[in-house]
This record gives C-alpha cells, structure tokens and sequence, in this order.
C-alpha cells in the first residue's frame, strides 16, 4: 500500500512554498506532548475522558488563565474562558450564534483568507475596511457604522494576517468605545499575540472584555502545534454563558476535553513556555532572513515591512504586477506564495502577495527569496512592467 496521507500539506522536497502558513515538521513538539500525555494519563482521576464541563475543565482553564496573565500582562479570570477545538471552529461557533444568513459583517481590507470562507459558508455580506501602518481605520469604521448595522466586526489586532500589522493602543481604545456606543461585537483573532520577538504589542483586546461586548480568540495552534485542535475563547459572563448553554456543546459537553487534560499538564510542566520560547526564537531568525533576502533580491519598487511577531510578510509589488500571474511564472521556478486577492473580501490587492516564514529553514527561505526574484524578472520580461 502506498503511503497514505495524514496532514493537511505536503510540499514536494524541492519545492519552497511561502504560501504554508504553519510550523515545519521538525518544530512539533511530539516529545513535549508526549511527555504532558504520560502525565496526565498518570493520574487515576478519568475525569478528562467523560464529556466535559461545558465552557471547559476547571483546572484546565485555571491554569491557562494564569499563564495568559503573565503573558499579556492583565488579569484573567478563568471564568472568562471558553475551550474550542481551534479558533477557526470558534469563529464558526460564533457565527452561528451571533450571526444569521444575510447578516452584515465587518473586516479589515486585507483579512485572513479562510476566516473569509467561514464567513461564506454562513452567507454572511462582508463590508471592508481600510487598515493603515497602525491597523485598521477608526474614521472608516467610524462612518460604516453610520451605514450599516453589523452582526459583529471582525479583527485580527496583532500581528495581522496577512499583513502583519499591530493595532496601536490608542486605536484598541477608540474601538471598544465605538463598540459600546453601537452595541457593536467585536471578534478579535488574537491567535499570534504570544509569538512577538522584541517589541511587545499593546495588551490583547481580551482586556477589554468587562468594558464592552469583546470575543477575543486564542489557539494553542500557534504557539503548540495545529493538530492538537485546541483553542480558546475569552469573553464576558453574558456571552460565555451564551456559548455553553448553545446546542452543540449540551450535546457533547467540552469541546476537547481530552486535549485540554494533556495541555493542562503540558502548561503546569513548563512545556508551553519552553515550546512558545523555541517558535518566538526560530521564526525570529526566519524573519530577518527572509526580509534582509527580500531587502537585497527584489526590486526596489517592491514594498514590505518587517514584521515585529507572528508567520508574515506582506509585499506591495508596482500596481501593474498581477500576483496571480506571478504565481504562474513563480511555479515554474519551485516557488509559491498566497496572492493577495485571496485576502480581499472585494477582487482588490491583485499586486500584493503573502509570504509565510513559519514553514522553511532559513536556507529554504533563502533560495526561495532567489527564486521569487527571478519569477520577478521574467514577469516583468513577459508583460513589459
């Protein structure tokens, strides 16, 4: 029998896809997880295998809140805290209960792609939003709300994908005011806070969730790994109650009951912290590999700004380059990448183009940055730009 397939991707060997946006195979913890299940799996108490308490195990989210205080620097109760089996299966948990088909919507012009196709699949109507160098436009959101009556805005405040930008903390001030004076939820997708390398972001918009309606999103995705399918949802009392009393979860209890027991140990052994410290360090040098080839290789007509945290670098290339087209020109050469018309919820961004550094070694990344460059020529060979 062939090898069958058990991950999401595969990248052929000498391919370089900046278009993976997840850690490579070697920063999986399996070791760590390992030794958490041992633990857990030690103590007599099975509680962790019965259908779970409904917004999560109680020890599990005691220890989780005291590990985000120390992070974020605020206060966590942990009865603000609601288990998911992933952001992305928290988004659509919200969208079901505080959306309905036809519903407008708020997000940030660019937004993450698949958070765009949850949306879809709900029939959500999508308005966008200008961001800027300090993240999104208040004034824009400001005037939009004068217009539209939206079931919730939905904003990634640190470390954007894909962009990479951090809403200032003037601005995280400005829009939880504006959320209260129009009775306006706010879903933030907090899920790359923890992964800054020096300069530390404003604390999350989880901060403000006892000064108006604030659903903050959190996954262990990021800063454990995917497949663990663990997140985290913190919010107000009204609105956790709102989710664990939802059908879904009186039907099977806890969303990852097991998983949270495992965490839970992998948090209280240290494991969290020394696998978070080993990404931030990793994808720190990933970045400034990638950005000084970008710096020498491409031309100077192509915009970019390094990223402070988390997977990301956005190009600008010259108006009249398609991304999509470079793509094209870019495969030939064994180099892929995410135009950006992907993360546009109205066919714009057509010259911009995300590049993840997660995945690849820096040499990787140095040979795909070569080869990007090259695509870069021909493209502009073929179409005369």
């Amino acid at each position: 029998m062939d090898k069958l397939q058990t991950a999401q991707l595969y990248i052929p060997p000498d391919v370089v896809d900046f278009g993976a946006g997840q850690p490579s195979p070697h920063l999986l913890p399996l070791a760590a997880l390992r030794e958490a299940a041992a633990n857990r799996l030690a103590n007599p108490d099975p509680a962790y295998l019965a259908y779970g308490n409904m917004a999560g195990d109680g020890y599990f989210l005691h220890a989780l809140a005291e590990y985000l205080a120390e992070h974020y620097q605020v206060p966590v109760d942990y009865e603000n805290l609601f288990i998911t089996a992933g952001a992305s299966q928290g988004l659509d948990l919200i969208c079901t209960l505080f959306s309905r088909p036809g519903d407008t919507i708020f997000v940030e012009e660019p937004s993450y792609f698949l958070a765009l196709r949850i949306f879809a699949d709900h029939g959500l109507k999508v308005v966008s939003l200008p961001m800027d160098e300090q993240g999104l436009d208040m004034e824009a959101l400001e005037q939009n709300l004068t217009r539209h009556a939206p079931a919730f805005l939905y904003t990634i405040p640190s470390f954007h994908n894909p962009s990479s930008v951090t809403l200032a903390a003037e601005r995280r001030e400005q829009v939880v005011q504006l959320s209260r004076q129009h009775d306006l939820l706010i879903v933030a997708d907090e899920v790359y806070h923890l992964l800054n390398f020096d300069a530390v972001p404003p604390p999350p918009l989880a901060r403000y969730i006892d000064q108006g309606p604030v659903i903050s999103l959190g996954s262990f995705s990021k800063i454990m790994a995917p497949g663990v399918r663990l997140g985290w949802i913190q919010t107000g009392a009204k609105l956790i109650q709102r989710l664990a009393d939802c059908g879904l979860v009186d039907s099977g209890g806890s969303l990852n009951a097991f998983t949270s027991g495992v965490m839970r140990s992998a948090i209280e052994l240290g494991l969290l912290e020394k696998q978070l410290t080993k990404l931030k360090t990793v994808y720190n040098e990933r970045k400034i590999a990638l950005s000084n080839a970008l710096r020498e290789l491409l031309p100077d007509t192509v915009r970019f700004v390094e990223p402070e945290g988390g997977f990301f670098i956005w190009l600008e290339f010259a108006d009249l380059i398609d991304t999509s087209q470079l793509l094209a020109a870019a495969r030939r050469l064994k180099v892929g990448f995410l135009p950006g018309i992907n993360f546009s919820s109205r066919g714009a961004l057509k010259n911009c183009a995300r590049l993840s550094f997660a995945y690849f070694d820096v040499p990787e990344l140095e040979e795909g940055a070569r080869r990007l460059a090259r695509a870069v020529n021909d493209y502009a060979l073929r179409y005369k730009v």
